[in-house]
């Protein structure tokens, strides 16, 4: 599985981003997509997820209501739609994937910019 993100990039607060993933190297239909980000000093923390139909998402408290992830199929690729940002968005932001009978995401990204300014 190879995940490469992009459309990071340096944006005030209350603007938008939105971020691509493109997949590739397996069918995914029974896989579920994730992102995640890790600010400087701090832990990586999940974000948001969402099976590849488009089922079953789910968003971490601090960016429900800005934050919207979705999947284009046909492109296998996987959005994350950032409005709203908050300086405390600033972070690199990681695709990863998992099979749905896995208990952790196995595959990653390599990870793109977000830096929001106040």
């Amino acid at each position: 599985v190879q995940l490469v993100e992009s459309g990071g990039g340096l944006v005030q607060a209350g603007g938008s981003l939105r971020l691509s993933c493109a997949a590739s190297g397996r069918t995914f239909r029974t896989y579920v997509m994730g992102w995640f980000r890790r600010a400087p000093g701090k832990e990586r923390e999940f974000v948001a997820s969402s099976g590849w139909s488009g089922a079953s998402t789910l968003y971490a408290d601090s960016v429900k209501g800005r934050f919207t992830i979705s999947i284009e199929n046909a492109k296998n690729t996987v959005f994350l739609q950032m409005n709203s940002l908050k300086p405390e968005d600033t972070a690199v932001y990681y695709c990863a994937a998992r099979d749905i009978r896995a208990g952790d995401f196995g595959s990653w990204g390599r990870g793109t910019q977000v830096t929001v300014s106040s």
